[in-house]
């Protein structure tokens, strides 16, 4: 039976991990030449976009810098490829498996189908996958509360917006991204009792389709919806949420980041004046928090749930801008409150 259980404070920490994320692009290994079998330390396969996407993949890559400076071991991180099957993420986890890595983790729900084969395979490597729940005895299921944190984005998009009219754009039309639509238009709209209207559009349908890997696509989502009036646009669509970014900073609106402070990110300086806030997803401490567990000998397994009681998920605070906005910070704060107390019940579909 899966093991179920929950991480504490001291295992998770928004600021100090998933806001360091400044990866810029490529692939690296620091060994794995398949002769040496004693534990290499933690390996992580991307998700689409790759390492650079300031967003979700370089809030990983953040947690796989922290456990490699901190343990001292060697470690990998590996792309994806262009159009790549089930059996090619079969592949990529099999032979960091093979190679001696632990804990090997996929960086996002596509893994799912094929650590579930691999997983059974390496008894004795403990994987992990984020944004999905895996059966196995030796994998841990790294999920999060994205609904919770972008219930306090809509909050401060209500109090941001001088139009009462705020967007929404979602990367593939999936479960997973329902979850961050419908926290944002949950805090939308208790914040604005019903007055801002919430205008969403969703990038692709499926994943193969570039809905997480194309800027363009962001960028012309973000430009329909100001000329619909929206003055605040939420993106939660990876590195496609960089063109959503810069269209809203061309237009002067402001835009709201996700998973990563995405108002820190160098790739993103340009725009940093009009990126209001983010939705943090501290899933750089999720990684290094399973690292950990494998060095401390004893593996994390089961669901693993980062919400807003353990800071494993949550809202900037970068822009100076963002204290100035009238009621915004209060409010964030009380809705804050309110879900870790159970007060907001918030929804995920």
């Amino acid at each position: 039976m899966r093991r179920i259980s929950k991480l504490t404070r001291a295992a998770v920490g928004v600021a100090s991990i998933a806001l360091a994320a400044t990866a810029c692009g490529g692939t690296s290994s620091d060994g794995g030449d398949g002769g040496d079998k004693e534990n290499l330390g933690l390996a992580i396969a991307y998700d689409i976009g790759g390492k650079g996407d300031q967003s979700f993949n370089d809030a990983a890559f953040a947690g796989l810098e922290k456990a490699k400076k901190e343990f001292g071991y060697k470690t990998a991180d590996i792309e994806p490829t262009e159009g790549e099957t089930d059996a090619d993420k079969e592949q990529r986890l099999r032979t960091l498996a093979k190679q001696g890595y632990n804990p090997v983790i996929g960086i996002g729900f596509v893994y799912g189908p094929a650590m579930e084969k691999v997983a059974k395979d390496f008894p004795d490597t403990t994987f992990g996958i984020v944004d999905s729940v895996v059966e196995g005895d030796n994998v841990a299921s790294l999920v999060f509360a994205e609904q919770e944190a972008s219930y306090l984005a809509g909050v401060a998009a209500a109090k941001a917006t001088k139009t009462n009219t705020v967007g929404f754009v979602g990367g593939v039309d999936i479960p997973l991204i329902h979850k961050f639509e419908a926290g944002y238009k949950q805090g939308v709209q208790d914040t604005s009792g019903g007055k801002v209207k919430v205008v969403s559009q969703y990038l692709t349908q499926t994943a193969e389709e570039g809905g997480f890997s194309s800027p363009d696509k962001g960028k012309a989502a973000a430009e329909g919806q100001i000329e619909k009036k929206a003055d605040v646009l939420y993106a939660a669509a990876g590195l496609s949420g960089q063109g959503v970014i810069e269209a809203a900073a061309k237009a002067k609106v402001w835009a709201i980041g996700v998973d990563s402070d995405q108002y820190k990110q160098q790739a993103l300086a340009a725009y940093k004046n009009y990126i209001l806030t983010s939705a943090l997803k501290d899933v750089g401490g999720a990684v290094y928090a399973l690292a950990k567990s494998v060095e401390d000998g004893k593996p994390l397994t089961g669901v693993q749930t980062f919400d807003l009681k353990v800071n494993g998920v949550g809202l900037s605070e970068s822009n100076p801008e963002y204290a100035k906005i009238p009621g915004l910070a209060d409010a964030v704060n009380k809705a804050k409150e309110d879900i870790i107390s159970g007060s907001i019940k918030v929804k995920t579909e």
